[in-house]
């Protein structure tokens, strides 16, 4: 190799390198997006299995002493039991109905002594004041609810906390250590309101269904991949073209003439076109 060639080998050998880097990260990057696909594809199998089936007794689920099984999520149940209205809470900062709005969260005492947190439903934020002017209560006495079972959510990562009476996410442990109920919480799941019996004459605004939208992660993965493929057709690219324009400075330096450019054919047509005009 010549000293004048060394130099751009070493170059091109970073070119290289920068690709298999750019690779390497579009790979995980795409990796990353399969596998959200994948925890959407099973979420969405879940709702579908589970969103629409005959509510059973909540004991047929989750047995005194077991924990939600995460292939029952959304599963619909029975309890039978009273609201405890004096533990209610707000979730504030819900996206529902294009506000901020809360949740209200209520303990249900079952007939088995456990305590089941309800999501009823959202209320939007009070005018001027930024909370409720008015909660519905819950019914009184002996009442059927018919729920929708969900695990609970994260602590925020914010650390962020709440005013009295109030909780940043639905996170049962949390919640737990607020109620007076605390030490028979259920702390695996909770149950989002589908009915209640007696019904109230006002209930909170319903919870949305899950959405079907099975989200743009594939098609992000298979970017993330073709980028990768860009990448080495870019440095390939580059590559090619310093070599032939190293190419050309050399043939000027050792006083080659130029490859003369070859003339475009004229069609026939043409040809036949101006031997006629010639002709007249």
């Amino acid at each position: 190799m010549t000293d004048r060639a060394r130099p751009a080998a070493l170059r091109w050998t970073g070119y290289v390198a920068v690709a298999i880097v750019f690779a390497i990260a579009c790979g995980f990057l795409s990796h990353w997006q399969f596998t959200r696909n994948e925890e959407r594809a099973r979420q969405l199998a879940l709702v579908d299995a589970n969103y629409d089936a005959e509510p059973v007794p909540l004991s047929d689920v989750i047995p005194a002493g077991a924990d939600l099984d995460p292939a029952d999520e959304w599963t619909p149940v029975i309890l039978t039991g009273a609201y405890l209205p004096d533990d209610e809470l707000l979730v504030r900062n819900r996206p529902h109905g294009g506000t901020a709005a809360f949740e209200v969260l209520v303990p249900f005492r079952l007939d088995d002594g456990r305590v089941m947190i309800v999501d009823r439903g959202w209320v939007p934020p009070g005018d001027p004041d930024p909370e409720p002017d008015t909660v519905p209560g819950p019914p009184t006495g002996q009442t059927t609810v018919v729920v929708r079972l969900k695990p609970g959510e994260m602590v925020p990562a914010s650390g962020r906390s709440a005013d009295e009476g109030q909780v940043a996410t639905i996170n049962l442990p949390t919640i737990a250590d607020v109620v007076s109920s605390g030490d028979a919480v259920l702390t695996s799941a909770y149950g989002q309101l589908v009915s209640e019996d007696p019904a109230p004459a006002v209930v909170p605004g319903a919870l949305p269904s899950p959405t079907e939208d099975p989200g743009p992660h594939l098609s992000y993965a298979i970017q993330w991949i073709l980028f990768a493929i860009m990448g080495f057709a870019f440095i390939g690219y580059i590559i090619v073209s310093e070599r032939r324009i190293r190419r050309e400075e050399a043939d000027e330096a050792a006083g080659k003439t130029p490859r003369p450019r070859r003339e475009k054919r004229r069609d026939n047509d043409a040809d036949v076109e101006d031997a006629l005009v010639d002709s007249r």
